[in-house]
């Protein structure tokens, strides 16, 4: 823990105080959310009017003690999800007690975008959660109530959105409509409660890329993030779109071919999401815990280890300030890199693979 306070003290809880900031500006001093920008940045609140309601019982709370929940939510939501993804691959090594439970814990906080999440005080883990609980759950089970959340996860912030995807393409057409429904539910519930606020949401505010910062500062660890760094001009934006159906196309092909591997079909999306955003700052990357816990559960041991350490070392950061070439290019796209490499080579289950692991059986 003491790691992720001396790494992460600079980032101060900016994000909450952001989302505090905006809620009580629209709650208490009924103004207009989307026009709020924290005091000295060009930052305001950049999700959907759903994820305000949500968040609304931020306007009666100190900083402080949203601060302090948002921590220890972020804390739980990684313990669930190191429970949920990797028990299976600890007990089959004897380490499911509560000394190797505790260490794979920590591990996962340890986790630079898990530190980023906890410090900038963002949401990032908690969408995690409700994703894979979705998957782990509801669709892997073939529950009635399989998409819901996520639905709602799409509603609060739409680069969830990657997940009605992955329904699309496995044919899971019940949960994809389940989905679809959720997420037009709650953001019609938000609108009929907040029509001025959800009108500028979608008219205005969700265009604006200014609003989420700048597509070449080094956070930015997308495809478009990599491409904004290099001297491309005007074919950026080509360049950019070819990079996304192409990436779209090979995560399309892995996931058609193992319909009945949830658990691969969770990391492999939350890899193309983190790849194909226009915007992925390093603490959206949790999304690659899935496909790092596969990696380390189906014998790739040697990717999910060393994209692990790599990340985890804050060595990206080396290439935040000129000069940067020639080693930018590797070393400053840690995350892009990694994120690619998972992309082809997590390992999958097929209808071909021999010898089904614990972990596989929630998918019977």
């Amino acid at each position: 823990m003491g790691a992720i306070v001396l790494t992460g003290l600079r980032n101060g809880y900016f994000d909450s105080k952001v989302y505090h900031g905006a809620i009580q500006y629209w709650f208490r001093d009924g103004g207009m959310v989307y026009d709020f920008l924290r005091p000295g940045t060009p930052y305001g609140f950049t999700y959907p009017p759903f994820a305000g309601l949500v968040m609304a019982p931020m306007a009666y709370l100190p900083i402080l003690l949203v601060a302090v929940v948002a921590t220890l939510a972020t804390i739980a939501t990684t313990a669930l999800l190191v429970w949920w993804l990797a028990r299976d691959f600890l007990e089959r090594r004897g380490w499911a007690d509560w000394r190797g439970i505790t260490v794979a814990v920590l591990l996962g906080l340890l986790f630079e975008p898990v530190r980023e999440t906890i410090t900038f005080g963002q949401v990032n883990t908690l969408l995690l959660a409700l994703v894979t609980a979705d998957m782990l759950f509801g669709v892997a089970r073939g529950r009635a109530w399989a998409g819901v959340g996520i639905g709602l996860a799409v509603a609060i912030k739409l680069t969830p959105g990657v997940f009605l995807l992955y329904l699309l393409v496995t044919r899971r057409w019940r949960a994809l409509a389940t989905a679809i429904g959720s997420a037009a539910g709650a953001t019609l519930l938000a609108g009929a409660l907040f029509p001025d606020q959800s009108r500028e949401f979608w008219t205005s505010a969700l265009w604006d890329t200014n609003r989420v910062g700048l597509l070449h500062y080094l956070s930015n660890q997308s495809e478009r993030g990599l491409l904004a760094r290099l001297p491309l001009d005007t074919v950026e934006s080509t360049i950019w779109a070819v990079a996304v159906l192409a990436t779209l196309a090979a995560w399309g092909w892995r996931v058609y071919h193992a319909p009945d591997d949830i658990v691969g079909g969770l990391a492999l999306t939350g890899v193309l999401g983190c790849l194909i955003s226009p915007v992925t700052w390093i603490h959206h990357c949790v999304w690659l815990i899935p496909a790092l816990i596969r990696c380390l559960d189906l014998g790739r041991p040697y990717l999910g280890i060393s994209a692990y350490i790599l990340m985890t070392s804050h060595l990206t950061w080396w290439w935040e300030k000129r000069p940067r070439p020639p080693l930018e290019l590797l070393g400053g796209n840690i995350y892009v890199w990694f994120s690619l490499a998972l992309l082809f080579w997590t390992p999958l289950r097929t209808r071909r693979s021999p010898a089904v692991h614990e972990t596989d059986k929630i998918i019977a």
